[in-house]
């Protein structure tokens, strides 16, 4: 496919260019120090040779990412599903989520559509703050993402995003490919997902028409996910103590490190995405009457509402909901054992916290706040 160069710093790479990008990556030393990580015992030449047979991004992730996933899913987890009910899986899609982990969120479901019959996976939308690596940021374009330039003057930022808006609906319109965008930049800490409006301003700069016409291009799903356990929620739970107590503290980019590491390898119970209608037709129906300054927050809240309907809610939501409430309201949800399974968990999480004056309750309420706030907003939605 003839795509403009003027995508190049960002885009995926395109099957001509693969070749050249295995052989960086097998040269590169790190790169195989993971490799003799995740196949011990298999000779790099052997990989190599079966990564050269990969003629497209595809052909790639199915030979390497699929059986990955498959078998990381079946030691940490209990069980992971899609329903895609409400889409149609001969179309393409970008579609919104709620954003857990920083690099499972995409990557199960790339594995969920192919599952569901969809004939490709999806192109990701990937900050580059997670891209210091030169031989990370050729494997995950290698894997299908493109790339969201943050660190950028405020004209630069501007720019940047009208040509990543355009190049979207490129993918769309002309590549017939899936998105998989995040509502926000960076994941929701407390679990308390809303999309933010300027994430839909950034993607309505591409395309044709008035704003919602160009949003109604992009064919946007909103895409719930539900996490039984966060295996990042004591790593969180750190951060906002850190936060609190250190002034201007900020994460390192070795941070985000343990943050990918954990959330790979670590338990999550059951895990279940949900695919809401596409909104093309709540777009074409909003009202005129809306102020044109409201017509991004008036999106965002119809997402919002999307996934908070589409969790799927387990005995740890309700437990700590009513926990931090200080009722038993929701006590028909879950048993004593339940209560004893999440308790020892909680316990087991925070004794892996280690920072400078731990603050157990603090660092408690905060984790319990995290499987909370999926509960309160599907209850406030759907009155369940």
């Amino acid at each position: 496919m003839n795509i403009p160069s003027v995508y190049d710093d960002i885009r995926p790479f395109e099957p001509d260019e693969l070749q050249d990008v295995y052989k960086r990556l097998l040269d590169n030393e790190q790169f195989r120090q993971v490799l003799a990580y995740l196949y011990p015992g298999v000779p790099a030449e052997a990989i190599g040779a079966k990564m050269m047979q990969c003629k497209t991004n595809l052909e790639f992730q199915l030979a390497f990412c699929y059986g990955f996933l498959k078998n990381l899913m079946a030691k940490a987890s209990k069980g992971w599903d899609m329903d895609t009910t409400d889409v149609d899986v001969t179309k393409r899609y970008t579609f919104v989520s709620n954003h857990r982990d920083i690099v499972l969120d995409s990557a199960l479901l790339d594995v969920l559509l192919y599952d569901a019959g969809f004939k490709t996976t999806c192109e990701i939308a990937i900050g580059d703050n997670l891209l210091s690596l030169p031989w990370v940021k050729d494997l995950v374009r290698l894997n299908k993402s493109f790339i969201v330039q943050r660190s950028l003057a405020p004209r630069e930022m501007l720019l940047a995003s009208r040509k990543m808006a355009e190049y979207m609906h490129f993918v769309i319109k002309e590549k017939n490919d899936n998105i998989w965008i995040a509502q926000r930049e960076g994941r929701a800490k407390d679990s308390n997902d809303r999309t933010q409006p300027s994430i839909l301003k950034m993607m309505a700069m591409g395309g044709e028409g008035s704003p919602v016409e160009r949003l109604m291009q992009l064919h946007i799903v909103p895409l719930a996910i539900s996490y039984e356990y966060d295996p990042c929620d004591f790593l969180k739970a750190a951060e906002f103590q850190l936060k609190r107590d250190v002034e201007g503290w900020k994460k390192s980019a070795h941070d985000d490190v343990v943050s990918m590491q954990t959330g790979i390898m670590g338990y999550k119970g059951r895990v279940h995405y949900h695919c809401a209608p596409c909104i093309d037709d709540f777009l074409k129906n909003l009202s005129s009457d809306i102020p044109k300054a409201k017509v991004f927050d008036v999106i965002a809240e119809h997402i919002d509402r999307e996934i908070f309907r589409n969790y799927r809610l387990y005995p740890s939501n309700y437990i700590a909901l009513d926990r931090l409430d200080g009722t038993k309201e929701h006590a028909d949800k879950y048993t004593e054992q339940d209560i004893a399974v999440f308790d020892e968990y909680q316990k087991k999480q925070l004794a892996k916290i280690d920072i400078p004056g731990k603050d157990e309750p603090f660092l408690l309420e905060r984790m319990l706040t995290m499987y909370a706030n999926p509960a309160r907003n599907f209850i406030a939605v759907t009155g369940n």
